[in-house]
């Protein structure tokens, strides 16, 4: 997937995806393929799996173990679509997500994986993933795609929550379910904006999106309260600095923070336009955004100030992670390697 304007909008959005309950009403997917120079492909995640391994994933059902940051194996890997995002929960239990409404899961710590589930049908991709113990979990994508499990990924349910509509869209749906019943059922699948990026802080579980979303829930994801909308863009990542902030991160260059849990939101003024796809922070309190055009903002003072450390080659950085003294960055060129002592 060649991509000068790489960015999560286009992961987003050019997608071929779907979804269904249970693994799939599809004949099983092709394996990917061991391809030589896997790690140089286009990479979109990347995870620290309890301090001992890494795993990343990408396009074509490429999933990536490391154990020192440096050498790459390629697992086997049931299916070709392109991942979006990995998460683990314990140094065993992983999960990834990915075009076709793919859900691959692990028990061995990525040594192998196995397909959940499967539905290219719907034209939908799979964005993120995020379990809070071994049995639940969610996964969410493109235009309002939700799922949930409770047996650990045996089964998975889709929901709707009309609660991450705006009100005009709600009172739409109202209106429309009692005078067209059938154009009803067809915007159930496409009047939510796409869900880009879950982030657990605590017990809350925050959510960014399309169009400005913002949301939070207490309850795993069972219900959503809409933030007041502080930016028209598409929003692709959020975290909580050192400082206990607030950090979201989008379009055209666009960050913002926020003090009091998400209830007002400032603007930081960025010397950058490129699209923001990721943010996250180490043990030592640096923060770290990454985006297109090979951007990457450096803030050692709780994001009052940034470096501009910006990569030349100028490839698109869709996330990444430090790692024993280096930074590791997925890209559209797949790893990239950089001294801590370098960004000095």
């Amino acid at each position: 997937m060649g991509k000068k304007m790489i960015c999560l909008v286009l992961l987003y959005t050019a997608l071929s995806s779907g979804a269904v309950v249970g693994n799939t009403t599809q004949s099983q997917p092709e394996p990917a393929y061991i391809a030589a120079m896997a790690e140089k492909a286009l990479l979109t995640d990347i995870i620290n799996v309890a301090e001992q391994n890494l795993v990343a994933v990408g396009e074509r059902g490429h999933i990536l173990l490391s154990q020192d940051g440096v050498n790459w194996q390629q697992a086997e890997v049931p299916l070709q679509a392109n991942l979006n995002s990995v998460y683990f929960l314990n140094k065993q239990q992983g999960w990834a997500v990915g075009h076709d409404a793919s859900i691959l899961a692990t028990q061995d710590g990525g040594s192998s994986w196995q397909l959940q589930h499967y539905a290219p049908e719907q034209d939908k991709p799979l964005f993120d993933v995020y379990f809070t113990n071994s049995k639940d979990g969610v996964a969410v994508g493109a235009y309002g795609l939700f799922y949930r499990t409770e047996d650990g990924g045996v089964s998975w349910q889709r929901e709707f929550h009309p609660e991450l509509l705006s009100e005009d869209d709600q009172l739409y749906l109202e209106e429309l379910q009692e005078t067209d019943p059938e154009l009803y059922q067809i915007e159930l699948g496409a009047i939510l904006p796409h869900f880009n990026r879950l982030y657990a802080d605590g017990n809350v579980l925050y959510m960014v999106g399309e169009a400005g979303l913002a949301a939070k829930s207490s309850d795993n994801g069972r219900n959503w309260q809409r933030l007041d909308e502080f930016y028209n863009g598409s929003l692709f990542d959020i975290t909580r600095t050192s400082a206990m902030t607030l950090l979201a991160v989008g379009l055209r260059g666009h960050a913002f923070q926020s003090t009091d849990q998400g209830a007002s939101w400032q603007q930081l003024e960025l010397d950058e336009t490129a699209t923001l796809n990721s943010v996250f922070s180490d043990q030592a309190g640096r923060l770290f955004i990454v985006g297109n055009a090979g951007s990457l903002l450096v803030s050692k003072d709780n994001a009052a100030s940034f470096a501009d450390l910006s990569r030349a080659d100028g490839k698109a950085i869709v996330n990444g992670l430090v790692w024993r003294e280096h930074l590791l960055l997925v890209t559209e060129t797949g790893i990239k390697t950089i001294k801590l002592s370098e960004l000095e």
